[in-house]
């Protein structure tokens, strides 16, 4: 049966206050978010699983109600523990993606991001399956599941998409049987992590 999971990975957050599990959108995050509302209009959804993280959260949110559903949380699709001490940049993308069992003290390497990501796609495609799935997700978690399933998405995809907030792509399955994906919308802001 066929099964298709609409991820969309969060609108521009607001960093100046909270934690990574806390941030809100931004203004601009709030407008921005109706893109996958638009997109998704005409789609019947079966379902929305969404990381725990509030920017995720808030960026489905108006599309499951336009959809009638009620948001699941699961905590394995949240974004990759960033550690401390070392800062985000062009070099640490880089030797992250090269070295996917790299990571910074106290933080998570790409592997274990990955592994904990597709356990709960995993769940998803046998609990929903034959169904159609929104689910809430980030930059990080989404291109180690793209990855996954791909395994040319790296380095060079992920910096092309690093700006695109909120992003929508629809993966497809056979049963578990990788089928492909497709890009479905994005809006393009400028990255403003926490250096």
């Amino acid at each position: 049966m066929k099964t298709k999971i609409y991820f969309v990975r969060h609108a521009q957050p607001d960093y100046r206050q909270g934690n990574d599990s806390t941030y809100s959108l931004s203004d601009e995050g709030i407008e921005d978010r109706m893109r996958a509302v638009e997109v998704l209009e005409k789609i019947h959804l079966d379902a929305a699983v969404s990381s725990p993280y509030k920017r995720s959260i808030e960026t489905i949110m108006p599309c499951a109600e336009e959809h009638g559903l009620t948001i699941e949380t699961d905590i394995r699709l949240r974004e990759r523990d960033k550690g401390e001490g070392i800062p985000n940049n062009l070099e640490m993308f880089r030797k992250r993606w090269e070295d996917m069992h790299f990571c910074e003290k106290g933080g998570e390497c790409l592997a274990d991001c990955q592994k904990r990501n597709i356990a709960a796609v995993n769940d998803i495609l046998v609990k929903y399956e034959g169904k159609s799935v929104l689910v809430g997700t980030h930059g990080t978690a989404l291109s180690t599941i793209i990855n996954h399933y791909d395994s040319s998405f790296g380095f060079k995809q992920f910096m092309r998409i690093i700006d695109f907030m909120p992003y929508v792509i629809c993966m497809k399955f056979d049963g578990s049987d990788y089928c492909g994906y497709e890009e479905m919308a994005y809006v393009e802001k400028e990255y403003h992590g926490k250096k």
